[in-house]
């Protein structure tokens, strides 16, 4: 794990469950953080106070807690997110404006906040380098897992490490930032330079899953760097370099994040190739990994390939349908938009049948490609979506 780091995770009682559902990161010293928010325009009192506060480039924790959004909540709710960071910084001995706040759970009910004010001591006493599955289990929702990553590098001869956590299964749509997400390195970054990598990691990872195509109220992707290794990042060739750690652990974590998807049974990437430009094939793959009609169909194993010709037809990006192949993993179901027929048909079958496996859409227009990553909708997902305030 990252030096300098500590996480606890705690039931405060905000859960009917009685599950944990408070969390704390800790660096032991300031350290320089990035951000990416939510652009849905309804957002979460957490998010507008850290959008708020992370202009300043720095902060030295995190406070965090599930079973309840405090979305939609008014001025309260402000007023709450502020006294979660206030009550935090006072326990740590830190400035307040030091302190960001994460919420996740449901929308539109007030936040207990008293029941985090009471909670706060015994989180903070039990803060350790070692206690990240705790702190991933207290910011879960309809998560069954929690979700942990770490991956380490080199940079001129000093080792880091960069670790991420995430929580969320369901109301997941790429749109700047998805879920809450924070990673952590015990490299030193500017700040501005910390925003930059995190931008672009985010494009090309958290921006590339999906569940159900809903952007949620409270979605948060932290990137904090206190620099304890000794390692730095002040030059494009070591932000080249550090890019791909960052890049492994948060596409790791999204993969992470899709195969738990509420009620999910596949993770399928969705991968398009051939189009006039990049742009294009992810308009295309973004398209085909939102149709609700082809991801009932990943559930149900069937290879209705023309939903997912009717769904690249309507994504607004020029297309000849008469010149397009698409593969089942390996096997070639469709060939200039025609199908292959029944032997290709039952080979594709025993593919659906497979827990993970690759969608390929060559539009064969160009050198675009690009991937996205989805899943089926199942039953279950309704079920749970149905009863979730229960």
């Amino acid at each position: 794990m990252c030096q300098g780091f500590k996480y606890a995770g705690i039931a405060s009682g905000l859960k009917k469950n009685g599950q944990k559902d408070l969390g704390l990161i800790y660096s032991e010293m300031p350290a320089k953080v990035a951000g990416v928010f939510t652009r849905n325009e309804v957002k979460a009192a957490p998010v507008i106070l850290d959008m708020q506060r992370i202009v300043s480039g720095t902060c030295q924790a995190v406070i965090a807690n599930s079973g309840n959004a405090n979305c939609c909540t008014g001025e309260k709710g402000m007023q709450d997110a502020i006294l979660m960071a206030r009550w935090t910084a006072k326990e740590l001995d830190l400035l307040e404006e030091q302190v960001l706040v994460a919420s996740t759970g449901v929308i539109g009910e007030p936040l207990s906040v008293e029941k985090i004010q009471k909670a706060l001591p015994d989180l903070v006493d039990v803060l350790e380098p070692d206690r990240i599955s705790d702190f991933a289990e207290a910011i879960m929702t309809t998560d069954t897992v929690p979700k942990v990553v770490s991956k380490k590098g080199n940079l001129d001869g000093k080792a880091f490490t960069v670790t991420g956590v995430a929580k969320g299964a369901g109301m997941i749509r790429p749109d700047m930032a998805t879920l809450l997400c924070f990673v952590m390195t015990d490299a030193a970054c500017p700040s501005d330079m910390l925003q930059e990598l995190l931008l672009k990691s985010i494009k090309r990872t958290l921006n590339r899953i999906t569940v159900d195509g809903d952007t949620s109220t409270n979605d948060t992707a932290l990137l904090i760097a206190n620099g304890l290794s000794g390692a730095v990042i002040n030059s494009e060739a070591q932000s080249r370099q550090f890019q791909p750690i960052l890049d492994e652990v948060l596409m790791s974590l999204g993969k992470q994040l899709i195969k738990d998807a509420e009620g999910a049974t596949k993770l399928v990437e969705i991968a398009v190739k051939g189009a006039e430009s990049d742009a294009d094939a992810h308009r295309v793959a973004d398209t085909i990994a939102h149709s609700s009609l082809l991801k009932t169909a990943l559930f149900g194993e069937d290879a209705n390939w023309g939903r997912i010709l009717a769904a690249a037809g309507r994504a607004g990006v020029p297309i000849d349908p008469g010149t397009i192949d698409v593969y089942f993993a390996d096997v070639l179901m469709v060939k200039s938009g025609l199908g292959c027929g029944k032997r290709a048909e039952a080979q594709a079958t025993q593919i659906l049948k497979q827990p993970e496996y690759t969608l390929t859409i060559d539009l064969k227009a160009g050198a675009g490609k690009a991937s996205v990553f989805t899943c089926d909708f199942s039953i279950d997902y309704v079920k749970i979506n149905a009863s979730y305030r229960s």
